[in-house]
């Protein structure tokens, strides 16, 4: 990213969050990035605005099946929310300062708490296709950081903390809520790589000796994002696709056709889940 970059982006934030204020007057408190296979989460907000990604300024288009691409704005379990229904990934080709595009966007509105959600594969040969994970941190194997480049001093620091990245407070509102909901829910470390290929099998051990416990092609852009614009960040993943074999990856055999039906599958407890934390945060 040149010396011009920065500016650019601070500037099309800016034109495209005034687009948005167009088409609503709410002031959304919460955003949400839904994973492949979460949508369903956005059909739960009453008469929403929505907002195709194609007709907001600067804004990137998703390009993978089982993301609706759209802005989903509205009031959920009480708070005001805005929802990313389909996200954006690094393996589509995207500069990843794109990735946080729309984190930014969602600050310049007046966002405070981002949740992202994921799928993901599961390391951890305790997990099972199906089971969910409040993420505890991330390791980044994307070789690459939105943040490379001149700082937006108006979001954040130059150097922000990612020790803060999963701040304990949310952690412990979404483990309330799932017993609340009595969803049950797993803890763990995110691994990004940038995809788009499955894992192979020595990358699984690999991925284990580096204590991960779920892997995935996204979330850790945004997470970087927030948290350098001062949001406070809670990441969620479904576990598509999990093995105990040692000499298997986490990946084995998984499609996206197959990752998008279990995290259809797991919607009742996806959904009790996040609506419990939205009511709690």
């Amino acid at each position: 990213m040149n010396s011009k970059q920065a500016p650019a982006y601070r500037q099309q934030r800016k034109e495209a969050a005034e687009f948005i204020r167009t088409k609503t007057d709410l002031v959304p408190e919460i955003g949400l990035i839904l994973g492949s296979g979460l949508g369903a989460l956005a059909d739960e907000i009453p008469n929403p605005t929505v907002i195709p990604y194609d007709q907001i300024p600067h804004f990137p288009v998703s390009t993978v099946a089982g993301h609706a691409g759209e802005l989903v704005i509205g009031t959920l379990e009480g708070k005001n929310v805005i929802l990313m229904n389909g996200r954006f990934h690094f393996y589509e080709g995207y500069p990843i300062q794109k990735l946080a595009f729309p984190v930014w966007v969602m600050r310049t509105l007046g966002v405070n708490v981002l949740i992202v959600t994921n799928a993901a594969g599961g390391i951890n040969r305790s997990f099972s296709p199906g089971d969910l994970m409040i993420i505890v941190d991330h390791i980044n194997l994307l070789w690459d950081n939105p943040l490379i480049g001149p700082n937006d001093d108006e979001l954040g620091v130059r150097f922000p903390n990612m020790k803060q990245a999963y701040p304990w407070e949310l952690v412990e509102v979404a483990q309330r809520a799932a017993e609340k909901a009595n969803v049950p829910i797993k803890r763990g470390v995110y691994i990004a790589t940038q995809g788009p290929n499955y894992a192979t099998a020595a990358e699984g051990t690999l991925f284990r000796l580096l204590r991960g416990d779920a892997v995935g092609m996204s979330t850790v852009p945004e997470i970087i994002a927030g948290t350098h614009a001062g949001m406070k960040t809670l990441g969620i993943s479904c576990i598509t696709d999990a093995s105990r074999d040692p000499k298997a990856g986490p990946s084995t055999m998984t499609t996206h056709e197959e990752v998008v039906r279990v995290a259809n599958e797991t919607k009742p407890r996806f959904l009790r889940l996040m609506k419990t934390i939205i009511a709690e945060i």
